[in-house]
């Protein structure tokens, strides 16, 4: 049984128990349709134990779900045996940053929306360094140089073959914080723009001109899976990720990113936008 099931292990079991509460079955009338015991349902639908494609289907037909892909995408789920190379970081870093590591490499497309930093995958280390350096409480040396790296690592979802698509919403403020001085800003602001001319990113900048906007008051990290029902909402905050599944909250946060689009310049004026902040510098 283990010990500490991963943000993904986790999921599926909550997906697991989704299908068995909309069959309208306790966890011993599953067990018994199965021939196991109650506990094997609970400890599995908890991530303590694992589960195999075939005993998705297997569950998914006695709790009557007829959506394919949805079954799809959930055994699919299961099927990852190699640790991935967050693995390396489990005694360094939170579990909940591994998490992000571990949802990120399986999402189909990331949407992130910003206001005061530049998102993390779009950070050079300089700017991650200066981040970092002013957490609370304030993070010993090696623990910074922990997370700058594991943060850089995180970047490679930009640069796999096929790469992960990323749509990203950031305010002016942002683009304007000189985090770490001027010359960090620079370069990240250079190395943005660089990455704005990749085909599977698209960048959009919230001027000050535009006013006020929907999610305002907070930074949104949507990761979209195989299927919307696996999506994932990750909101940063002060004491670690919180990571967000239900419906109606995935249901909310797509319509804030819609909004928060159509509030923003397209990608394609939000490049010379980008020239006139780094100008200014």
């Amino acid at each position: 049984m283990r010990t500490r099931p991963t943000g993904r292990q986790l999921r599926l079991g909550v997906e697991l128990r989704k299908l068995r509460e909309r069959a309208g079955l306790t966890a011993t009338e599953a067990g018994q349709l199965l021939g196991v015991k109650q506990n094997q349902i609970s400890n599995t639908e908890a991530g303590r134990i694992g589960v195999s494609p075939e005993r998705v289907r297997t569950l998914a037909h006695h709790y009557d779900c007829t959506d394919a892909s949805l079954i799809d995408a959930i055994a699919g789920m299961t099927g990852e045996r190699k640790r991935g190379w967050w693995e390396e970081y489990r005694q360094l870093l939170p579990a909940a940053l591994l998490d992000m590591a571990e949802l990120e490499h399986h999402a189909t497309r990331l949407r992130t929306a910003v206001t005061v930093h530049i998102p993390g995958l779009f950070q050079t280390t300089e700017y991650a360094r200066e981040i970092f350096r002013q957490a609370v409480p304030e993070l010993p040396p090696p623990d910074v140089e922990h997370r700058v790296s594991f943060r850089i690592k995180r970047q490679a979802v930009l640069f796999r073959n096929p790469p992960t698509p990323q749509q990203v919403i950031i305010h002016e403020a942002a683009l304007r914080m000189k985090f770490g001085g001027p010359e960090v800003t620079r370069e990240q602001l250079k190395y943005l723009l660089t990455m704005s001319e990749q085909n599977h990113i698209a960048i959009h900048v919230i001027p000050f001109d535009a006013g006020t906007f929907a999610g305002s008051g907070q930074s949104i990290y949507y990761a979209e899976g195989p299927v919307p029902q696996l999506d994932t909402v990750n909101l940063d905050q002060s004491h670690g990720p919180v990571f967000l599944d239900a419906e109606a909250q995935l249901h909310k946060y797509r319509v804030l990113l819609d909004r928060l689009e159509a509030t923003a310049l397209t990608p394609e004026a939000s490049q010379p936008f980008l020239h006139r902040i780094l100008k200014d510098l």
